[in-house]
């Protein structure tokens, strides 16, 4: 096992997390000397916040570790989807030297390598995609599958329920 797939097991831990509070299982660590300094998995539906990511999440705890909104030199962001534009940013501007992620963002609406070589910023991140990509893009797969077959059986569950056990109680008189 690679340096770069221990980090993405790590990621993929946060992101069983998160599947398991009925969150999109993504997940997210930062990475410092050799060493996990946070984590982070999405945190969306439970927060009612946009900026809930995993990725957000990962990286303000380690701000708040290392007391700065500047990560030390040396910092790894191991995220297991290809960041959306807010995280890459998220990253650009808290100076995360290289982003590792997992599944590419199959609706191609990332734009993370377009954003990591922009240089809106007087840093660069470097990139790499596809690390433990087959585990990444399976556990998101299932997830989705499965939303959609409980969807269906809903749909369906509704649809057998006859008319007038919707409203007896509710008649003319």
């Amino acid at each position: 096992m690679t340096r770069e797939e221990k980090f993405m097991r790590a990621a993929l831990r946060c992101a069983k997390k998160g599947l398991k509070e009925g969150e999109v299982p993504i997940g997210a660590v930062v990475v410092y000397e050799d060493k996990v300094v946070s984590r982070g998995y999405n945190r969306r539906a439970k927060t009612q916040l946009a900026s809930a990511h995993a990725e957000m999440m990962a990286i303000d705890k380690a701000c708040r570790k290392f007391s700065s909104w500047r990560l030390p030199e040396g910092c790894e962001l191991y995220v297991t989807l290809e960041p959306c534009p807010m995280c890459m940013g998220a990253a650009l501007n808290a100076r995360v030297d290289k982003l590792y992620f997992g599944a590419y963002e199959q609706k191609g609406r990332s734009l993370t390598k377009e954003l990591a070589e922009a240089n809106l910023l007087n840093h660069k991140t470097e990139v790499k995609g596809g690390v433990a990509e087959a585990e990444c893009s399976a556990i998101l797969t299932e997830f989705f599958s499965s939303m959609r077959k409980r969807a269906k059986e809903e749909k369906e569950r509704r649809k057998n329920i006859p008319e007038n056990n919707l409203g007896e109680s509710g008649g003319n008189g």
